[in-house]
């Protein structure tokens, strides 16, 4: 920066010597007021009045104003003459014409420009505030840390923030803006003692994220809780439930290693931690002690883990419950070809049912409601209800994460799984479960259950179908020498896990009953003993014959059972079924099935089987006079019979059942050999029955017959299926009497392969 220099004030020039004055020779007074002699010759007027003399005054030199010296000037070494100098902006050091500041000042910028930085930076930087769980203590507090606290009381000479239960702290000073139960950020201004005497101020920050600060504590498996009874303990693990009682709120947790209850507690029947939601992961710290015959903590804190920690967590948790579900390997109950090349299936299944158990999630079972279907989920029911109770030790838990259901019909209805996913969802919403896995037993595999199976999947629940119906077209056919090993249907896309001999070549003469005590002996090997003899009593009940039923047949008989009392079980079975209609009658199916209630057996088969015997008398004797007997002329003998006239209305048995049992007595008079085909029908539905003869034969099918007449008429709007050689058909009641006439058309026209 230029500017006056202050050596020469400016003017260039300096006073480097003195010389004598020419003007006064030195004398310092004009010449004139002497004469030669030094004798006064009188005084200039013009010099008196300048230096205000008197008369006898002499008279000063005005080039040296009476000095006798003059000055002698050269340039001014300092701004070399020019009267400027460069200096320093800030503090006017002389520097380099070509630097605006010193270098001194330059750096005093730059330190001052860092901290205007700094200061900047700190201002609109997103500072941490730290939240105190309720385990943290005073020797935990940092000074240089920010903290949110709750205002708890105000005085005249400030206010009490706590922090959390054990720290809390005096903010001094003016607090008239502030009130009981505000939250307030706030710093260490002074830490008085470690017993709890802290001063605090607010801190006043517009940006700033919540800290969490956790008590360091070791984590803590579920499963090892039971060594630390007494003991303040962490665990890590995700809410499988959220139940809300009179008093605490209980959280079931799972980890990789167990489930344990964790009770929470604020005010009686208030909702504890509700940012706290289904499928979080959490770490919860408290206190181990023992309710109600089961391990529960005491809940001190619970937070939810960041979403590292969550997906560390989650990742450990499910290898660890894939591991644990996988199924023991154990050796099928009988030979079999079929049964060996649907194992891989059976195993997916088995494993799914088990990791379900292990994930907290309801098994919902739905069986058909008959003799193979009531079997196939008492067997299931069996070897998942001693599982659950492991998993779960409360005297409820049966209730809460199983449930068996029986179907009407032998496909997943519209109206099933309606009440399936209402309860469901109402359990979800009240009781905090997760979603269940629906386990379809006997039905579950045809085009019919796919509507039902679209709702579930809505809702992404997974489904595993074990049944023995036929799926219809095979879409896809994977073969090993020329045997099919592996197939894909049509329900295949609704379907997680599907368990059908359909699907590698087999058919429907093993039972769904079989099937699903195969899979409950993979999920659970220590019940078969209690089951061995159920795929027997199903395949009796479904008149299956196969060299897998003559098997099993064995294996009930060195069980004590013979063919005979078998047969009787199966037919107090559907007896007994047609009574309960929606209930499951787990007790009383289980003192039919011999499976519990052994001592009271006997007494329940004989009561009911006679009972049976007499009732299906009474039907058959008002049916059998009214059936319309023909043989057509490809050979086949077709009866038929309207149910809805001749027979017995609301009571045992029921329009198929009748059918079976006319169908039946029929194969007696004219031999099992022979193609017959029985039809018992309705205003609006019919029942098919056939034997083995004509389906090998002329190749029916009561799956072909529905589809063929659907397509024919199709304002009847005709639905059904079923098995090749029993099923039923629906159609509109006043087109009855065009389908019936298309069904008899469509069997006379069969002919023999």
């Amino acid at each position: 920066m230029k500017t006056k220099c202050p050596k020469c004030s400016g003017l260039g020039s300096v006073v480097v010597d003195y010389k004598e004055c020419e003007a006064c020779g030195g004398t310092g007074y004009e010449d004139d007021a002497f004469d030669v002699g030094n004798h006064f010759k009188g005084v200039n007027s013009k010099a008196k009045a300048k230096f205000d003399l008197g008369s006898d005054q002499d008279i000063p030199c005005e080039a040296c104003n009476g000095k006798g010296q003059v000055e002698v000037y050269d340039d001014c070494p300092h701004c070399k003459g020019t009267g400027q100098i460069n200096v320093c902006r800030d503090c006017g050091k002389l520097i380099d014409e070509k630097y605006d500041v010193c270098t001194d000042c330059e750096e005093k910028r730059k330190v001052e420009k860092m901290k205007h930085d700094e200061y900047v930076a700190r201002e609109n930087q997103v500072r941490k505030v730290y939240v105190l769980d309720s385990l943290c203590q005073m020797s935990d507090m940092d000074k240089d840390k920010l903290y949110r606290g709750k205002i708890t009381r105000i005085e005249r000479y400030g206010a009490f923030v706590s922090l959390n239960k054990n720290v809390w702290g005096l903010m001094r000073g003016d607090v008239s803006q502030y009130h009981v139960g505000d939250e307030i950020i706030v710093f260490i201004t002074a830490i008085k003692s470690r017993e709890g005497k802290i001063d605090l101020a607010p801190a006043y920050v517009d940006k700033y994220k919540l800290i969490r600060l956790t008590k360091s504590i070791p984590r803590t498996l579920i499963g090892d809780l039971e060594k630390k009874m007494g003991k303040l303990v962490r665990i890590d693990g995700e809410v499988q439930q959220i139940q809300q009682t009179s008093g605490p709120t209980i959280f079931t947790i799972n980890d990789e290693s167990g489930v344990t209850w964790v009770a929470a507690f604020d005010k009686a029947g208030e909702r504890s931690y509700p940012e706290i939601d289904l499928g979080d992961a959490v770490q919860v710290i408290g206190e181990v002690n023992e309710h109600g015959g089961k391990t529960q903590i005491e809940s001190s804190s619970m937070i939810k883990l960041s979403p590292e920690q969550t997906d560390k967590l989650h990742a450990l948790i499910d290898n660890a419950l894939d591991k644990r579900a996988e199924p023991p390997h154990v050796d099928f109950l009988v030979k079999s070809d079929v049964l060996n090349r649907l194992k891989p299936k059976m195993r997916e299944a088995a494993h799914k049912i088990r990791r379900a158990i292990l994930d907290g999630r309801t098994i919902l079972l739905r069986h058909h409601n008959d003799a193979d279907g009531i079997c196939a989920g008492v067997a299931m029911e069996k070897a998942l209800i001693p599982l659950i109770e492991e998993i779960n030790p409360s005297n409820d838990a049966q209730y809460y994460y199983f449930k068996r259901s029986p179907s009407k019909a032998p496909f997943y209805e519209l109206e099933d799984v309606v009440k399936d996913l209402s309860f469901a969802l109402e359990d979800q919403e009240r009781h905090g479960q997760k979603l269940p896995l629906i386990v379809l037993l006997d039905n579950g595999s045809t085009e019919e259950d796919i509507v039902a199976l679209m709702q579930a999947k809505i809702y992404d629940i997974e489904v595993v179908v074990i049944d023995h119906h036929s799926p219809g077209e095979l879409l896809t056919i994977e073969e090993e020498n020329g045997e099919i090993v592996g197939a894909t249907v049509a329900v295949d896309e609704y379907v997680d896990t599907h368990v059908n001999p359909y699907l590698v070549g087999g058919d429907s003469q093993l039972t769904a009953g079989a099937l699903a005590s195969e899979v409950a002996h993979i999920i659970n090997p220590s019940v078969k003993d209690l089951i061995v003899h159920l795929p027997a009593v199903a395949a009796l009940g479904d008149h299956a014959e196969c060299g897998e039923v003559y098997q099993y047949l064995e294996l009930a008989a060195e069980k004590g059972f013979t063919r005979e009392h078998l047969a009787q079980i199966a037919e107090c079975v559907d007896f007994e079924a047609y009574f309960l209609r929606f209930m499951n009658g787990r007790g009383i199916m289980d003192t039919i099935l011999g499976v519990d209630n052994l001592d009271k057996h006997d007494k329940m088969i004989n009561a009911l089987y006679k009972e049976y015997l007499k009732r299906v008398d009474t039907q058959l004797k008002a049916a059998l006079p009214n059936i319309q007997k023909t043989q057509f002329e490809n050979g086949i003998y077709f009866n038929i019979i309207d149910v809805e006239k001749y027979a017995h209305k609301f009571t045992f048995p029921a329009p198929g059942k009748t059918c079976g049992f006319v169908h039946d007595r029929l194969i007696k008079e004219l031999g099992e050999d022979k193609p017959i085909v029985t039809l018992g029908h309705g205003p609006d539905f019919g029942v098919f029955r056939a034997t083995d003869a004509v389906n090998e034969e002329y190749g029916f099918n009561v799956n072909d017959v529905v589809s063929a007449l659907a397509e024919r008429i199709p304002s009847a709007g005709i639905d059904g299926g079923g098995h090749e050689c029993a099923g039923s058909i629906k159609y509109i009641e006043g087109l009855g009497e065009e389908v019936l006439s298309q069904v008899v058309l469509e069997i006379k026209s069969m002919s023999k392969n």
